[in-house]
Parts: C-alpha cells; sequence; structure tokens
C-alpha cells in the first residue's frame, strides 16, 4: 500500500530545499489535475533543474515509498500525470532549454520542459519544423508529446512523435540514466527501446532529453476550405483524395456542432449553416502545391462540396487554422465541463464512426460535437455536461464508453494520440486479450517492479509476485 510520507517529504525538503519543493496543500492542489478535471492531491512537488536532481529525487522517493509522476503543462486529457496514488508530482518545467540545434544532422537536442511552439520558434529562422504539432502546441511540452507519443493536425503526411524521436536520456525506476537511440535515422541494433518509451506515458522512465529529427521547412504551403451540406460527402472526399494518391500535410474535420462553437469565437470563416468542412492543407514546392490544390477542389467538388477556395493571404489561413486550434477551449462555449474523447477508425469507416457518434448522442440524450484529424481516422467527440447533474454525468459516461466501442468494433482503436491515463483502462480490453496486457504488465514489472513510475496509468496494474 502506497501511502503519504513524512520522512519522504523531509528529505526532499533537506535535499532540495523549501523553496524547490511544495507540501503546503494549497500549493499542491495545483498540481492535482489535469484537463480531465479529476482531481488526485500529491504528496510533494519538486521543479528539477538537470537530470542529476531527477536521479536524487526518484532515489528518495524510492526509498521513502512514494510514487513519482512526470508533469509538463497539464494539457492531457486522459489522466496520464494525475497522481493517483499521491506521491511525488516532478514538475519538469524548469527543464527547458534548447540545447542544440543542428541543421546538419536535422537534430534538435531539447530538455522536456521545452514548450513545443518554442522549439518550433527556435527552428524557423534555421529554415527548419518539428513536424509533430499536437492542438494544444501552444503550451504542451515536449516531454509531454513524448510521454503520449502526440499526433496533431499535420500527423497525416509526417507522422505522430515517434516518427521524429531519435534518441532519449532517461532516468529509470532505480535512478539509473539511461541513454536510449540514437542520432541518425538508422535504428540501432537491438531491441528498440525508443518505440517501447514513447508513449509509455512516464511508466518506464523519466525523460530527460530527448533528440528530435528535424526537417525543412517546406517552400509553399496553401490552405484549403471545403464546405459541405452533408457529412457524408466531407467523409467520402478525404478518402477520395487518398485514393487519388495524393498526401495533403492535413485534412482536418469539423461537424455542424463544432462550427457552431468555434465561429463566434474565433470568427475563422466556416459558414455557420454548413453541416461539416474540411481544412486540407497541402505543401511542397510552389509548383506541385499548385497541381495538388487543384486536384483537390476538383476532387471535393465532384464528392458534394458546395464550396471550395483557397487562402488568400497568410492572415486567411491563419485565421482558418485558428478556428482548429481552438476548438477545445471553444467547446467551452457550451458547458465549463466538456469530456473529450479520441478515438480511431480505418479511413474508410469514417462516414459509419461519425454517425455512429451521432447516433449514440442521441440514444444518451447528450450533446455530442466532434473535430477530426480525418486524414488519418482520428475522431475527437466531445460531449459537454454539468458536473453537478449525476443523472447527466452518468449518461456522459455511458455515451463515452458506447463511442470507444462502436470504433473498435470497426477496426479502430480505443486511443489515437491522447494515452491511456486512467480513462481509457476500462476500455483497454475491448482492443486487447488477456495474454497482450499480460506482456505488457510484464514489462512493467521488469523495469520498474516496485511500481514507482506513474503507477495505475496506461496498463492495468501488475499483480504482484507472491
Amino acid at each position: 500500500m502506497w501511502s503519504t510520507s513524512e520522512q519522504g517529504r523531509a528529505a526532499l525538503v533537506q535535499a532540495f530545499g523549501p523553496r524547490r519543493v511544495l507540501t503546503d496543500s494549497r500549493d499542491r492542489m495545483a498540481y492535482a489535475y489535469d484537463a480531465t478535471g479529476e482531481k488526485y492531491l500529491c504528496d510533494a512537488v519538486f521543479f528539477p533543474e538537470s537530470t542529476a536532481e531527477v536521479v536524487e529525487a526518484v532515489r528518495i522517493a524510492r526509498r521513502h515509498g512514494l510514487p513519482v509522476v512526470p508533469r509538463g503543462a497539464g494539457t492531457n486529457i486522459s489522466g496520464g500525470t494525475l497522481p493517483v496514488r499521491g506521491g511525488l508530482v516532478l514538475a519538469m518545467n524548469r527543464m527547458n532549454r534548447i540545447l542544440a540545434i543542428d541543421p546538419d544532422d536535422r537534430i534538435a537536442a531539447v530538455q522536456p520542459g521545452v514548450p513545443n511552439i518554442q522549439l518550433q520558434q527556435a527552428l524557423a529562422p534555421h529554415g527548419f519544423f518539428f513536424a509533430a504539432d499536437p492542438g494544444s502546441h501552444r503550451v504542451s511540452t515536449l516531454g509531454g508529446n513524448v510521454a503520449e507519443n502526440s499526433g496533431g493536425p499535420h500527423c497525416l503526411k509526417y507522422g505522430v512523435t515517434t516518427n521524429h524521436v531519435r534518441g532519449l536520456e532517461v532516468v529509470l525506476a532505480d535512478g539509473e540514466v539511461v541513454r536510449v537511440g540514437g542520432r541518425t535515422q538508422e535504428a540501432p541494433p537491438g531491441y528498440d527501446l525508443l518505440a517501447l518509451l514513447v508513449g509509455a506515458e512516464g511508466t518506464l522512465a523519466v525523460v530527460t532529453a530527448i533528440d528530435l529529427h528535424i526537417l525543412p521547412l517546406p517552400p509553399s504551403r496553401r490552405t484549403i476550405l471545403a464546405v459541405y451540406d452533408q457529412l457524408e460527402a466531407a467523409a467520402t472526399t478525404v478518402s477520395a483524395i487518398v485514393a487519388a494518391r495524393l498526401v495533403p500535410a492535413s485534412i482536418e474535420l469539423l461537424d455542424r456542432g463544432m462550427i457552431a462553437c468555434v465561429e463566434p469565437f474565433a470568427h475563422a470563416g466556416y459558414p455557420a449553416d454548413a453541416d461539416a468542412v474540411l481544412l486540407i492543407e497541402v505543401d511542397g514546392t510552389p509548383a506541385a502545391v499548385e497541381r495538388a490544390a487543384a486536384r483537390i477542389a476538383e476532387i471535393a467538388t465532384g464528392s458534394g462540396a458546395r464550396q471550395v477556395r483557397s487562402a488568400r493571404d497568410q492572415a486567411e489561413q491563419d485565421a482558418l487554422w485558428l478556428g482548429r486550434r481552438v476548438a477545445y477551449g471553444a467547446a467551452a462555449r457550451l458547458s465549463a465541463h466538456v469530456w473529450t474523447q479520441d478515438v480511431t477508425v480505418p479511413r474508410d469507416r469514417m462516414v459509419e464512426a461519425l454517425r455512429a457518434v451521432e447516433a449514440i448522442g442521441r440514444k444518451w440524450r447528450v450533446q455530442v460535437v466532434t473535430v477530426a484529424h480525418a486524414g488519418d481516422g482520428n475522431l475527437h467527440p466531445l460531449i459537454p455536461f454539468n458536473p453537478q447533474d449525476h443523472d447527466e454525468v452518468e449518461r456522459m459516461k455511458a455515451a463515452d464508453h458506447e463511442i470507444v466501442a462502436a470504433c473498435v468494433k470497426l477496426g479502430g482503436s480505443v486511443t489515437g494520440e491522447h494515452g491511456v491515463g486512467i480513462d481509457k483502462l476500462p476500455t483497454l480490453p475491448l482492443q486487447y486479450g488477456p495474454a497482450e496486457l499480460e506482456v505488457m504488465q510484464r514489462l512493467k514489472r521488469a523495469l520498474d517492479p516496485d511500481e514507482v513510475l506513474n503507477p495505475g496509468k496506461a496498463i492495468p496494474a501488475p499483480r504482484r509476485n507472491v
């Protein structure tokens, strides 16, 4: 049994000083929640500034029976950084230096507390960018992006975070420092430990440094808005674009309900009477962009778009993207509490999935609005609810579970980019059998036998050896 350890707190304060270790309950409350709204109070919060300090903090916590929960900006929406068993929250925000930018080797070395957008801004003068850009990129940290294997609008063409991580420095549960991966694109020999650690949600190691693959900025970019009177026509367009062997940088979808939230807030230029809009971006050489944009406009019109237009300048392009980027925040216009789902389906099942989401919302009498990384079949249905209304909360939870089950039945996954955390633990058996879950538990026991690192997340709790 994990329990509060006054000795552990005292040891942390003695090692690092009272100004860097928060023990007052009012201070700790600020680290008790993430974007899910769930709350769990930790025993202490520490702000490491170096790998050596992470090592010392992990060893102190382990000696005194305190779980260790790494945390970045806290924007995750699956409960991945909640201290569900109390313990020590390692707030990594002060490890926020960009260590090196090497355009020749196309590598950026960073600490985990660097916000995604800070790296993008630092890379731009060199003519480079980092491809994984989650919707929360203005605040989410790169350590968090690694922990959750974040995606984002541009994952259709460029892939998710794991496709761009070349190396990691990590601290294991016993305090040992290990480097995995390398600076080349060729995978090093042996087991692919990078693939194991990226997306592990801090349950296997604490990330203290990251080598990221960076890409040259494309010379030309075009943003296209396609407007539809029928949601099915928008989903059909997505499949038709891919079938035509076109690979846009992104294809984003917003349904009628989401448009109604976003447009009064962002004034993005989405028609309020549309059933759906697609936001499509193509990039590359100017000639290639012109050809792709013309072909996409032709496909969209042929699939039922009532209007297709390209952004005329940077300001209009920024406005169109602002509408997509603020989708989650704009949903707060519906309610102060919004449950955010994250599921995937094969592209050719997108229409079925979207209509299933609508039907489930009607069945359980909850409002559901949807935004999607449509190009890779990643749906984000949002359900506004009143946490004080017990009946509505139960209906929201029932609808949420049924949406996940429906998407898995269509060949999809219980999560696309937001991680498992605590939210998806009950739905993992929809996707994995007992043997697969046991393999995951064995890995956890092998690397963290005492369940020091972020326990109760990502996989069902391992059975303890007797």
